[in-house]
């Protein structure tokens, strides 16, 4: 048997297994509202175009994406934090229900605005879809002693105990911090039980996450360093957020140019990208890592293995347009294409 036929069985066998797999997220839930208007003419107000009003979807975002992706991939999900008492975290809540997700662990906060951005888009009858604004609308964060945060550090410790691993999914907003994290582990946390961890903004403050997934531009704000196209560099940052976050496994992302793994006591693995570097939107692609990496881990992956899936999903998401997901299925297609390929 070939190494390329060993490793695309490999791939097969974890995503076959996905459905057994369960997975609690800890996240900042976010709406992506897309709003498409056709282009009519210009103002005579201000040189701006006038859009005529076509269409609105409104689907989960930020720690919310994460989620999604891991149901597509078949994997049972259950997601833990806080939207507000208004029509995006209504709308959010029934994306979730229409996906059979619970939502049992998400805590609407009367007064509380949820995280929404919104982009709008503008095009032609029959022409591709131009994002010409974004409008972010973000709530105040919630002091660290607010007693939503306690109650999400407990659900959250109470399903991940057991599920086969826990995501924490950070953009920033308030409910899923360093501090949840160590109140999650406070009491002691199963060997063996992967937490993967995506933030956005304090990579370095996370303590007791076993993986996460960081972009470059990211590990470079972390370690205040420029990495730029020097893999020396990149190795040394690598081998340093491993170090300084006690890590078992850490994914680099690096858009066009694919990731970088890194395990305990094992050289660094560069993962080119697969397929089309001429991609469409990379809206969201993060979130899909995190989710296949998490899944793949939980399903007893090694870092090698739960890091090329991640790559074949994050390929198959930047082809799509918007907040997407990548199923199951697609992955298992893919996979063949990347075994065929390996072959070639």
């Amino acid at each position: 048997m070939s190494k390329a036929k060993t490793d695309a069985e490999r791939l097969r066998t974890i995503v076959q297994s996905l459905a057994d797999v369960s997975v609690t997220v800890l996240a900042d839930l976010v709406a992506d509202e897309f709003v498409f208007g056709e282009i009519a003419r210009v103002s005579r107000e201000a040189p701006v175009l006038i859009l005529k009003h076509r269409e609105r979807t409104v689907v989960p975002g930020g720690g919310g994406n994460a989620v999604m992706n891991l149901a597509a991939l078949g994997v049972r999900v259950f997601p833990v934090g806080v939207v507000g008492d208004d029509e995006p975290g209504e709308l959010l809540l029934a994306k979730f229900r229409e996906s059979q997700i619970p939502t049992g662990g998400i805590t609407r906060l009367k007064g509380h605005i949820t995280t929404t951005k919104t982009r709008i888009l503008a095009g032609m009858s029959h022409t591709s879809r131009q994002q010409v604004v974004r409008v972010d609308r973000e709530p105040v964060p919630l002091p660290e002693d607010h007693a939503v945060l306690a109650k999400l550090a407990k659900t959250a410790r109470e399903h991940a105990l057991s599920a086969n691993a826990l995501l924490v999914s950070d953009y920033g907003y308030g409910a899923a911090t360093p501090r949840l994290l160590t109140d999650i582990k406070a009491k002691g946390w199963p060997k063996n039980k992967p937490i993967t961890l995506d933030s956005r903004y304090r990579l370095l403050e996370y303590a007791g996450a076993t993986a996460a997934t960081p972009n470059e531009p990211e590990v470079e704000e972390a370690l205040g360093t420029r990495i730029g196209a020097n893999d020396g560099r990149l190795f040394a940052a690598g081998n340093e957020v491993m170090q300084r976050m006690g890590l078992e496994s850490l994914v680099i992302t690096r858009g066009r140019d694919g990731m970088v793994a890194f395990e305990k006591n094992q050289a660094p693995l560069v993962i080119p990208i697969f397929g089309s570097d001429q991609v469409v939107d990379v809206t969201g692609a993060g979130d899909t890592v995190i989710a296949t990496f998490t899944a793949a881990l939980a399903a007893g992956a090694d870092t090698a293995t739960a890091a090329r899936l991640a790559n074949l999903a994050g390929g198959i998401v930047v082809m799509k347009r918007g907040t997407a997901t990548v199923s199951n299925a697609e992955l298992l297609a893919t996979v063949d294409q990347f075994a065929a390929a390996k072959k070639s």
